[in-house]
């Protein structure tokens, strides 16, 4: 399993930024997929995701109904569209994958086996 993350840059705060993860090596639509993201000093936390089955998506609060994440199943490849960016955004973001981690265990990293590189996300006040 590989996942590619890219989009990340420089934005001003109240700007967009769509991230994009390109997975390959998978049954894509059998996996939970998730974006993370982790500050300098800050442990890595949830950001938004899907489960791995139903089409449910997860958020956690802090981005909620700023951020909006969906998928291609096509192009085997997940988005998170970020708007209304804040300082308190500015993390690197990484992309994960795994098909079998139950539902309890979405929002913890340590449940999942497959990450994507990062891409990094500033956000100048």
């Amino acid at each position: 399993v590989q996942l590619q993350a890219s989009g990340g840059g420089l934005v001003q705060a109240g700007g967009s930024l769509r991230l994009s993860c390109a997975a390959s090596g998978l049954t894509f639509n059998r996996y939970a997929m998730a974006w993370f993201r982790q500050a300098p000093g800050k442990e890595r936390e949830y950001v938004a995701g899907f489960a791995r089955t139903g089409g449910y998506t997860y958020y956690a609060d802090s981005v909620k109904g700023r951020f909006t994440i969906s998928r291609d199943n096509a192009k085997n490849t997940v988005y998170l569209q970020m708007s209304s960016l804040k300082p308190e955004d500015t993390a690197v973001y990484y992309c994960a994958a795994d098909n079998s981690i139950i539902t309890s265990r979405y929002r913890d990293y340590k449940g999942y086996r497959h990450w994507g590189q990062g891409t990094l996300v500033t956000v100048s006040s």
